[in-house]
């Protein structure tokens, strides 16, 4: 594979070229022999850009954090320091949030510190996975290893999520295209309609004197148009901060006929990769799950973890803890946490299912969002319908009288 390659020489100096390798270790470990430090590699296909561009915002993407966990396991393969890997790193990214955590961090290992207790100063950044398998990777030291997981994880996560945003975009700018004209016809048509028929004195039906007044009202207090909206998003994320909004949320996601399997799912895939993730590292299976439990967005995913890690504290089997969430967890994943079990290989098992759940997480989306372009536009078609009905009578009407 061709890669476009950042490294740096014994003397700071910076060298940009390109390579043949079969992967980035394989390119690190060359680098290395000609005193050359990796720092960025890309392969055909991404954009040279995205070497330089981190972004200015206040949080840290998911996509920044894949770039500084990977590059920072090809520096440290290499042989190169933690201290020295996290001062170049923080030098590169452009996102001051980062920057001033991996420059502390840094400082906190060049004192003395460990490098997870150094990471877990900052939890909206790293999450208790990330540092928990640092941790795991620093008393059994197998960093290097830790930090191709972590990639992985980080990976298979960030794509999921895009692939799922990507397939509901379209949808969305149907429904606000359709809100949209919604909003304009209320506003600017219908007022101009209703002089009409004022003049005309004719007999308007019921339905046609509500949306008449509606776009009266909203000619006069346009800005409500854009006040509410607002005000029921900004209410909407206020009562999800709280817990029982959360369950309320959750509760509605998991009982909707047609979302429902996707975020059963979604859940699922997330959670058993993070916990094959953890095993394959090292992490006892009871720490684990009480790590994973911590990480699950969904309210009944993680008290299912929580009441599966009280089980498995007890003696039972993971398996055996997640039958009774049967209910919670896709068919077969109970069945294959037991086949595991029985022979040994319950790490390999997850990430098996891991994989699967992803892929079904997507189908599901993208089954999900076919189905709903038809049924907007049908929509749409009923509303100019039912529009078109509401004005083309009382004007068929004034037609008559005129005549």
């Amino acid at each position: 594979m061709n890669y476009f390659y950042l490294a740096k020489s014994a003397d700071g100096k910076t060298v940009e070229s390109t390579a043949v390798a079969v992967d980035e270790r394989a390119l690190a470990q060359t680098l290395k022999a000609q005193g050359l430090v990796l720092i960025k590699a890309l392969a055909d296909g991404e954009s040279k850009k995205s070497v330089w561009n981190m972004s200015f915002s206040l949080s840290v993407s998911s996509t920044e954090k894949i770039m500084f966990t990977r590059n920072l396991g090809v520096m440290f393969s290499t042989g190169l320091s933690l201290v020295k890997s996290m001062e170049i790193l923080a030098n590169q990214t452009r996102n001051k949030k980062l920057q001033a955590a991996l420059l502390d961090v840094k400082e906190k290992v060049n004192k003395g510190e460990n490098f997870s207790e150094a990471l877990s100063k900052y939890p909206k950044i790293f999450s208790d996975l990330f540092v928990n398998m640092i941790k795991v990777g620093e008393e059994s030291g197998t960093l290097d290893e830790i930090f191709q997981i972590l990639a992985l994880q980080l990976t298979r996560e960030h794509e999921l999520r895009s692939k799922i945003k990507n397939a509901m975009i379209y949808p969305s700018l149907i429904l606000l295209v359709m809100l949209g004209v919604g909003a304009v016809i209320i506003t600017f048509v219908l007022p101009s309609l209703n002089v009409f028929f004022t003049s005309m004195n004719v007999d308007i039906p019921i339905y046609t004197r509500i949306m008449l007044a509606a776009g009266n009202f909203l000619s006069v207090h346009w800005y409500l148009l854009f006040v509410v909206p607002v005000a029921l998003v900004a209410s909407f994320w206020l009562a999800i901060r709280t817990q029982p909004g959360k369950v309320a949320l959750d509760t509605f996601l998991l009982r909707m006929p047609i979302i429902s399997p996707i975020v059963k799912k979604n859940n699922s895939a997330f959670l058993i990769r993070s916990l094959s993730s953890l095993i394959t590292a090292g992490v006892p299976l009871l720490r684990g799950l009480e790590i994973t439990a911590k990480t699950a967005g969904n309210t009944y995913f993680k008290n299912a973890l929580i009441e599966a890690e009280a089980r498995v504290k007890k003696g039972e089997r993971l398996s055996g803890a997640l039958k009774v969430y049967q209910n919670l967890f896709p068919l077969g994943v109970v069945e294959m946490v037991e086949v595991g079990e029985e022979t040994g290989k319950t790490s390999v098992i997850l990430k098996k299912l891991a994989d699967f759940y992803e892929q079904e997480a997507i189908n599901a989306v993208e089954k999900v969002a076919l189905l709903i372009e038809p049924l907007m536009i049908i929509v749409l078609g009923l509303g100019v319908g039912f529009f078109a009905f509401s004005i083309i009578q009382p004007m068929y009407s004034s037609l008559k009288l005129i005549s």
